[in-house]
Parts: structure tokens; C-alpha cells; sequence
């Protein structure tokens, strides 16, 4: 239990054990898992993919799959109630919008603690969704050493 419980929690998920700890230290934040907000976030479709070509490939159906992968992966019992969806876009945006929308207290998402050219060249998400979003955010760094 929280010293103080959030009405409203977003974790940003990628189907990661650091996301997991994430879903848990959320848990932790609330005094009831319907106040916890899990996000997936999917990149946008190229419009020459084939399966947008073919129109074999929809946006709603990409969301509807990545929601049931969510439900798959936090089957256990201590996740019922979590409320669970996918967004379509540039995660650190997706992941503020949403919790701007939702009204979120906070977002809660891990640092997978890329340095250097890897961090230039693909970017940090946490550190987006920190300068973007309305809400404070708690980055929880230090997960990969705890998974070693």
C-alpha cells in the first residue's frame, strides 16, 4: 500500500521484465488495481507495407491484438482490474497523451539505460515522456542489474 494512493497510474509497458516491475511498483502506488493505467504503444504503419497495401493490416485490429497480448502476459490474478490498451504513434508522445487524458497523478516507466551512440541514435523514451508530460513521472532505473 502507498504512503499516499494515486487515484490514477500509467505504466507504459513493452513486454519487458523491467516493464513488469514497473506494472508492480504501480501496484504498489494505488490502493485499488482499477486506478492502474497499462500502455502499450505501436508505431505507425508505413503506407508500402504490404499489409497496408492489401488493407490485410488495420490500426484497430494492431490495438486489439497488442490489448489481448497485454491481458496474456499479466494474466495473474494481482493484475485483474488493471485497466490495459495500445496507442498508435511516437511512444513519448503516445505515453503523455494518454496520460493527460486519462488525468493521470503520475506515470511510472523503466529506464532500460542505453548510454551513448545507442541512446543518440535511438532516443529515450522516459526521457520524452519526462519533458512532455503534464504529470510527474517516476523513471525506475537500476531494473537491469536487479534481472542480472
Amino acid at each position: 500500500m502507498a504512503w499516499i494512493p494515486k487515484k490514477r497510474v500509467v505504466v507504459p509497458f513493452d513486454f519487458s521484465d523491467q516493464s513488469i516491475r514497473a506494472v508492480q511498483t504501480g501496484l504498489d502506488l494505488v490502493d485499488d488495481p482499477a486506478n492502474l493505467f497499462v500502455v502499450h504503444v505501436l508505431p505507425e504503419l508505413v503506407p508500402t507495407e504490404p499489409g497496408v497495401i492489401w488493407t490485410t493490416v488495420d490500426d484497430k485490429d494492431r490495438q486489439e491484438h497488442a490489448t489481448e497480448a497485454i491481458h496474456a502476459r499479466l494474466s495473474e490474478a494481482k493484475y485483474k482490474g488493471i485497466h490495459m490498451h495500445a496507442e498508435i504513434g511516437d511512444p513519448g508522445h503516445a505515453i503523455a497523451d494518454y496520460a493527460q487524458n486519462i488525468d493521470a497523478e503520475l506515470i511510472v516507466m523503466p529506464s532500460h539505460g542505453r548510454t551513448g551512440l545507442s541512446r543518440l541514435l535511438i532516443g529515450s523514451v522516459a526521457e520524452r515522456v519526462v519533458r512532455l508530460a503534464h504529470c510527474p513521472v517516476l523513471v525506475l532505473r537500476g531494473l537491469e542489474e536487479a534481472s542480472a
